[in-house]
């Protein structure tokens, strides 16, 4: 796991009205300490949450819009109208901290290197109405508290799973449980190497453009793999490429886990096709934005393309993903690695007349019938195949 080597370690004052050591013998047993208590609301507000399966929803980076639930409005009715009444109808914050020193004294908790692992919407709401009400709350002796618990270890696997085990109940996205559990750290490492400085989306709360899609980029790798690399029957159906991207993270997430377990039977059928992802992720995403906007589809009068002027803006889905199944079959390994090699012989302009043909005739031009029909993958497949045939 990376992580808490590499993060600053910092020591954080959190207040508190009360505070009890709850550690059974299995805590003990395992140098872990479990703290629960009240503290006012304003305690939690600098408590980091990288640690979090997820953030502040909110305040999700990159979300254009701040749409606050039913439950965040909840949230914020309470602390504002009924105060009094919060920590019994808000089920408070979990944090976990390296180390936890208690001061009776000044009534704080010095918490070393803490991350909130579940409450980051409590804390959002919290923050939110301090910063709303700051002058108002000054002129007034506001008294409102939260339930906190806190687990005290060294242990980041554990506050991994910590993490996630706490969060089911809010449904919390497979993307952000993968990402939290290292799955996707060697993808984000290899795409790194063929374009340095590049960021995968580890979250459901990483929604800025800065960030690859990484339900996405795991759909085009799949529409890519190579029928030598198929371990299941259903592989050869690549329809599901282009709408079911929760399909595809979860066939990621099981081609990871029996390439890593060596006693798995199948281990090294899932290690080659683990070592694909790898090699191939940073080609796959070139070629994807490369026909999402390819200029060659310029005068062909598909009117589902967005265009400017004269200028390709965007080709839909529908119609790129049966076009990357298509270039699977120039899959090869080579000493570098796996790799999308066209032969000198392909030409991208017959091949786009190929797929105005199919949309026109058997997809009833529109992209999302292309995108879920069989027959649309298969016609274009017979197309590179032959172009991979006379190559030889």
């Amino acid at each position: 796991m990376q992580g808490q080597s590499a993060r600053q370690r910092e020591v954080v004052h959190f207040p508190f009205y009360n505070v009890r050591n709850i550690s059974c013998p299995d805590d003990n047993n395992n140098c872990r300490k479990i703290y629960v208590g009240h503290a006012p609301v304003s305690s939690i507000i600098d408590i980091p949450t990288d640690e979090d399966v997820r953030g502040y929803l909110i305040g999700a980076e990159g979300k254009k819009k701040k749409v606050p639930s039913q439950v965040h409005r909840a949230i914020r009715s309470t602390i504002s109208d009924n105060p009094e009444n919060f920590s019994v109808l808000n089920g408070g914050v979990v944090i976990v901290a390296r180390e936890c020193t208690i001061d009776e004294n000044e009534k704080t908790l010095l918490l070393k290197n803490p991350s909130i692992i579940n409450g980051a919407q409590t804390q959002g709401i919290v923050s939110d109405f301090f910063k709303d009400n700051s002058e108002e709350l000054k002129a007034q002796e506001f008294s409102c508290h939260v339930k906190f618990e806190i687990v005290v270890t060294n242990d980041d696997d554990l506050i991994a799973e910590i993490s996630i085990a706490r969060n089911f109940q809010n449904d919390v996205m497979t993307l952000s449980i993968v990402g939290r559990r290292g799955y996707l750290d060697e993808l984000e490492q290899s795409f790194q190497v063929k374009s340095p400085g590049t960021q995968l989306q580890k979250s459901e709360t990483k929604l800025s453009e800065d960030y690859i899609k990484t339900e996405r980029l795991l759909q085009v790798i799949a529409a890519l793999i190579p029928e030598e690399l198929w371990v299941k029957k259903e592989d050869i159906n690549k329809v599901y490429t282009y709408s079911m991207k929760a399909k595809c993270l979860k066939e990621f997430q099981e081609i990871y886990l029996k390439a890593k377990k060596k006693e798995d039977p199948e281990h090294h059928k899932y290690l080659e096709l683990y070592q694909f992802y790898l090699d191939i992720s940073a080609i796959a995403w070139e070629l994807y934005s490369k026909w999402k906007t390819h200029q060659g589809f310029a005068g062909t009068g598909l009117h589902s393309i967005k265009r400017e002027g004269s200028t390709i803006k965007e080709v839909p889905d529908g119609i790129v993903f049966p076009i990357l199944a298509a270039l699977s079959v120039f899959a090869k390994k080579t000493n570098e690695g796996w790799t999308i090699k066209l032969p000198n012989s392909f030409s991208e302009k017959e091949l786009i007349k190929s797929v105005k043909s199919i949309y026109q005739e058997i997809a009833d031009r529109n992209p999302n019938v292309m995108g879920k029909k069989k027959a649309c993958y298969s016609s274009l497949i017979q197309i590179t195949s032959i172009y991979k045939r006379l190559s030889k």
